[in-house]
């Protein structure tokens, strides 16, 4: 991986000299406490990195350093799952995939030749030539998964995450109208949306249920075991 970053850095100097880019030293800076960090990383985490090293650089500048490294190939810009902007690093005749956990936010990276020759072969028969593609996975990492209650109420369930009924809380008035929806222990729901300070869609037997937060409070599931 060295190797790959001193290639980019020459490559980096060649292009903004030749494209007559200005205050290349800064920028060159900004390039530089890019590549040694690893992680997916914000305009403003790379501020800090900047500024760990001692450099007082502008945040506009250094934003405007980013989308110019976008622009040239050196950078990729990510939203992942409707968040923030992240960059990451974008080195040449490499590909990879992204596995996203949606309550730490933690990115891993993963590339499988077995999958990257699937999607080629899906394309090729739909007569379509696949000039380039991503794939991101949602879903709960191990370690928030260890640390998480087994036992929570809906309301703090994620999107697309795939549960089982095992308790309904509070009085008979809310126990009545939760069977009367057609919901029972021990259904297996998964939750379609759920929106802060909003309604949870959950699905059950192809059919969906829209709960108010304070009745999906009282329904408390357990992740299906996969």
């Amino acid at each position: 991986m060295k190797r790959v970053h001193t290639q980019e850095k020459e490559q980096f100097k060649k292009l903004f000299r030749q494209e007559h880019i200005d205050n290349f030293e800064d920028r060159f800076k900004v390039l530089d406490a890019f590549l040694q960090t690893e992680r997916h990383v914000t305009d403003e985490e790379l501020l800090e990195l900047l500024d760990e090293r001692g450099y007082k650089l502008d945040p506009n500048f250094v934003r405007d350093t980013l989308k110019l490294m976008c622009r040239f190939g050196f950078a990729q810009a990510n939203r992942f799952d409707n968040g923030q902007v992240r960059y990451e690093h974008r080195h040449l005749g490499q590909h990879h995939d992204h596995i996203i956990c949606t309550k730490c936010r933690k990115i891993t990276e993963f590339k499988d030749d077995q999958l990257e020759n699937l999607q080629i072969q899906i394309s090729a028969a739909y007569g379509f030539c696949m000039l380039q593609h991503k794939m991101e996975i949602y879903g709960i990492c191990s370690e928030c998964l260890r640390e998480r209650a087994q036992l929570m109420p809906l309301t703090m369930a994620k999107q697309g995450e795939r549960l089982v009924i095992r308790e309904f809380a509070g009085g008979s008035t809310s126990h009545i109208r939760l069977i009367s929806m057609g919901l029972r222990i021990g259904d297996e729901i998964e939750v379609v949306t759920s929106v802060s300070r909003g309604q949870v869609v959950i699905s059950l037997d192809y059919n969906r249920y829209a709960l108010g937060r304070g009745l999906a409070q009282k329904i408390l599931v357990e992740p299906l075991k996969i």
